[in-house]
């Protein structure tokens, strides 16, 4: 169940799926994708799992489906290594556009697409450098403040630990929104996570299966904002 918030006056549906849906703009914003990944390690001779590009697909498909977005900002990352650019990664990135071409693709470039290179054009992916500007938000890839708007970024892979009754530690990934900047948990589901530490004024929604919950109790004070 998406959980929906108020940012700067624009209505965002924070998605259990990791992603965010901007309802004026219908657009589907999606940071970390890194598509490629299991492939590059296996392109190292690491055996890892196949069909996390496949799933994540799947995954995007049915929020396309779910929200009705006519387009997809991917906040950096969309492909994780050059090693990473196997025939069945581009395959399978090729098929879903083919499949979607309704859809427009835009990605902001992050650190990872420096490396990985643009994807092939036949994907219809409009590729540019940050920051996307468009009031009143500045969508980029690396967290921070930005005098033109509010920040809207991945990069971190932002996750918080919960607690049980019985002692048991959880880590969730999670949407983390300060005064200035949120970050947006990573779409891609062989990426990790990277614990946060937020302070009293931010706000922070676990994902928790198929929810999207603010968790009472959760905030302390760090050093960790997302807007230095």
């Amino acid at each position: 169940m998406s959980l929906t918030i108020e940012v700067r006056g624009e209505r965002l549906a924070l998605l259990p799926d990791r992603a965010i849906f901007w309802e004026r703009s219908q657009t589907l914003l999606v940071a970390d994708a890194h598509f490629g990944k299991a492939a590059t390690f296996r392109a190292m001779s690491i055996p890892v799992p196949r069909g996390t590009t496949m799933e994540g697909l799947a995954r995007l498909d049915a929020l396309v489906r779910q929200t009705g977005a006519s387009r997809i900002v991917f906040l950096g990352d969309f492909l994780h290594a050059r090693e990473g650019r196997s025939p069945e990664t581009l395959a399978a990135l090729q098929g879903w556009h083919e499949a979607n071409q309704g859809v427009r693709l835009v990605l902001v470039r992050g650190n990872h697409d420096r490396h990985a290179g643009d994807p092939p054009p036949g994907l219809g992916v409009e590729c540019m450098d940050a920051p996307l500007v468009e009031s009143p938000f500045v969508m980029t890839h690396h967290p921070g403040r930005s005098a033109n708007g509010y920040v809207l970024a991945g990069h971190l892979h932002p996750g918080v630990p919960l607690y049980g009754k019985a002692r048991q530690r959880e880590r969730l990934p999670c949407f983390w929104f300060s005064t200035e900047c949120a970050v947006l948990p990573a779409f891609g589901d062989f990426t990790g996570l990277a614990e946060i530490s937020p302070v009293e004024a931010d706000r922070v929604f676990v994902i928790a299966g198929t929810e999207v919950v603010e968790p009472a109790g959760l905030v302390v004070d760090g050093p960790g904002s997302p807007a230095p």
